[in-house]
């Protein structure tokens, strides 16, 4: 959803944004309040528009994880962004081998990590910010045409195997 800088963004406003970006994205409402380190009240509230109050700072978590500023909730400036060439890269930091793009969607798709890239998994899941995983999810389901929910449970095992210091975060 696109908003003009002119839409009046009240919480209300914002909780229905934040519930068709979750959608749309196939997150559940309890692995979004755990990637932004919220309660799974608070954004079943939010989504509801029966939350009163929600503050700067647990707002922006959501936004980030979303992969949205904070000024003005548009898809518009994630899709500039790359997000499999982000997470990409930040997985290839500290090792020789770069984990290309193709072969992060791949893994992502099949859950299946090649041999010599377990510790750039790990790396992703263990490590690198939040938002580079959901943005890759997006653009790999959107890139494969499969539900995103698939390749959230291949992050799940993923994560359970090669992520033990976050793995709770994603399964």
């Amino acid at each position: 959803m696109i908003l003009s800088r002119d839409a009046e963004m009240d919480i209300h406003t914002i909780g229905r944004i934040i519930e068709a970006r979750r959608t749309s994205i196939g997150l559940k409402k309890h692995r979004l309040a755990k990637l932004a380190r919220l309660s799974r009240q608070t954004v079943y509230d939010l989504e509801r528009g029966t939350l009163k109050d929600l503050s700067f700072g647990r707002l922006s978590r959501l936004l980030t994880v979303l992969g949205f500023s904070f000024d003005n909730p548009s898809l518009v400036a994630r899709q500039k962004k790359r997000g499999l060439w982000m997470a990409a890269k930040t997985s290839s930091v500290s090792y020789r081998d770069d984990l290309s793009e193709e072969m992060l969607e791949r893994i992502l798709l099949t859950g299946e990590v090649p041999p010599g890239f377990e510790a750039h998994i790990g790396y992703l899941l263990g490590q690198a910010p939040i938002e580079y995983v959901v943005m890759a999810v997006e653009e790999t389901s959107q890139h494969a045409h499969q539900a995103p929910s698939k390749i959230w449970s291949n992050v799940a095992r993923l994560a359970t195997s090669l992520s033990p210091n976050r793995k709770e975060l994603w399964v």
